[in-house]
């Protein structure tokens, strides 16, 4: 997952990863879906549909695959494409802070409606913050 502020030699590497935290692969494809039909409901998420073209099945299949690795689980989005290359695949859609704004928001919403730990829900979203910040590729 996303780098944090926290000391390495803090980190227990016994832990439970944030993919077994949130529930494995069932519960991983179950905040895809739900943010994906959200975006698609929501009109509050417009603009960010907007971006995403006619149909969000390939971006499903893509988000839920990244993140099963990204949150600690099997690496499956790296097996299929390689190395995710998540700035140089995001330039050609114009992201800006509405766009990744709206995806947090949509994120977030997806989360508490499959009441993810709240704990786990807040360091997701300082992960989630910090990578959707670094697609940004336009003022405003």
């Amino acid at each position: 997952m996303a780098q944090t502020d926290q000391d390495p030699d803090d980190v227990d590497p016994n832990a439970p990863t944030a993919y077994e935290l949130l529930g494995g692969e069932a519960r991983v494809r179950a905040l895809v879906d739900r943010f994906y039909d959200l975006m698609d409901l929501e009109p509050a998420y417009a603009d960010l549909r907007h971006v995403h073209g006619n149909s969000l099945h390939d971006a499903r299949d893509k988000l839920f695959w990244f993140l099963c690795g990204w949150l600690g689980g099997p690496s499956l989005y790296i097996e299929r494409f390689g190395h995710p290359r998540l700035r140089a695949r995001h330039l050609p859609f114009a992201i800006g802070i509405k766009e990744r704004d709206q995806w947090l928001a949509c994120m977030m919403q997806a989360m508490n409606e499959l009441e993810v730990d709240p704990h786990l829900s807040a360091r997701l979203h300082q992960a989630f913050f910090q990578t959707a910040d670094w697609m940004r590729n336009k003022g405003g």
